[in-house]
């Protein structure tokens, strides 16, 4: 029984003039590799935005991360005691879950005092022991503890107050970094007040936004058997496909009404490993020089070199690998998106049924 098995994304994406995820000044995030300065995107902004794509996606079972946490439950119990007292009901449940509120709240007292991440399942299975008038602390953890919604097995769950209910997360997203040095820019720009007097040619707002453009490198990975152990078999397979289909496609929306960066990959390369996740971005610490040829083609090129002299010395090659787009057909065959997620779906499938995982 095989019983190490991971999914890594490689994704080569350029974005133009934008300033998709800011530091707490306003400017684009950066990061020194390589000894020059890059374009980073931190991995916080990009689950943000796959998390969102999941809600978007209608056949999806995903969770809810609130300090709220408490409405969630009782909009489970009314249905089941529309007499009952829901909010006194909500609170005891996740007391005796051992979650903690935030008792120096003065307008709510059901406010938690961390961001509490909850599944569907685990709020109504909460709601159903609250009704019935269970006093058994372990029952009400354990409601917490079982059925996690997919996203809350992809991304873990950390409680400081009662560790028991921590989840691992079976997916890591790296920071994205440029494949290429940049330089941050400044784009000046005025608003004009349509409602001036005539004789005021001035500008009723002037500002500054700082911008960059780059072409990234993104890296995520999937331990496809920790999240088996928590999803099971089918609903792994399915996930797995969900997050690549997320991580591919979806954009963190900083500046995007001033920008509009949504762009798509310039190339995709998928693998499924069976001894360690393996992120190329080695590939990219010298930097991609400027040249004629922009920065995406030299960069696939460079991905692809480093992948083989990888693969010849000090890891295996992947037990199956996938590509999207021109220019790393070396590593293998390209299709479109649709087609690689449908392959990639069939062969964790597969691979978990040869595993014997339920």
């Amino acid at each position: 029984m095989n019983k190490r098995l991971y999914v890594d994304f490689h994704i080569l994406q350029t974005v133009p003039p934008s300033c998709i995820n800011r530091d707490d000044t306003g400017s684009p995030k950066t990061a020194v590799y390589g000894g020059v300065l890059r374009a980073r995107v931190s991995s916080q902004a990009w689950k943000h935005a796959m998390r969102a794509a999941f809600a978007e996606n209608a056949r999806l079972d995903v969770g809810k991360r609130t300090k709220k946490v408490a409405d969630l439950v009782k909009e489970q119990i009314l249905p089941l005691a529309p007499d009952a007292d829901a909010d006194k009901l909500a609170k005891k449940a996740l007391e005796n879950a051992g979650i903690k509120f935030d008792e120096k709240s003065k307008k709510d007292d059901t406010v938690t005092k961390a961001l509490f991440f909850m599944s569907t399942a685990q709020a109504k299975a909460l709601a159903e022991l609250a009704v019935e008038g269970s006093a058994d602390k372990k029952q009400y953890r354990d409601a917490l503890k079982a059925a996690p919604s997919m996203d809350m097995a992809l991304f873990g769950r950390m409680v400081a107050d009662e560790p028991s209910l921590n989840y691992d997360a079976a997916a890591q997203v790296a920071h994205s970094i440029s494949t290429h040095a940049v330089q941050n820019e400044y784009d000046y720009f005025t608003a004009v007040d349509d409602c001036q007097a005539e004789d005021n040619a001035g500008a009723g707002h002037l500002g500054t936004v700082e911008y960059n453009s780059s072409t990234l490198y993104r890296y995520a990975t999937v331990n496809v058997m920790e999240l088996a152990g928590q999803l099971g078999a089918a609903q792994t397979a399915e996930t797995v496909r969900a997050f690549g289909e997320a991580f591919l496609f979806s954009m963190p929306t900083g500046k995007q009404n001033t920008f509009a960066n949504r762009t798509l990959p310039d190339a995709v390369y998928v693998t499924l490993r069976e001894d360690q996740p393996v992120n190329l971005c080695g590939a990219f610490e010298r930097a991609v020089p400027r040249s004629a040829q922009g920065y995406a083609a030299p960069s696939k090129a460079a991905l692809a070199q480093y992948a083989q002299q990888m693969y010849s010395s000090f890891a295996e090659a992947p037990a199956q690998s996938f590509t999207v787009g021109s220019g790393l057909e070396e590593l293998a065959p390209a299709q479109t998106a649709k087609a690689m997620l449908d392959a990639l779906e069939k062969a964790v499938r597969d691979a978990l049924a040869g595993n014997e995982v339920g």
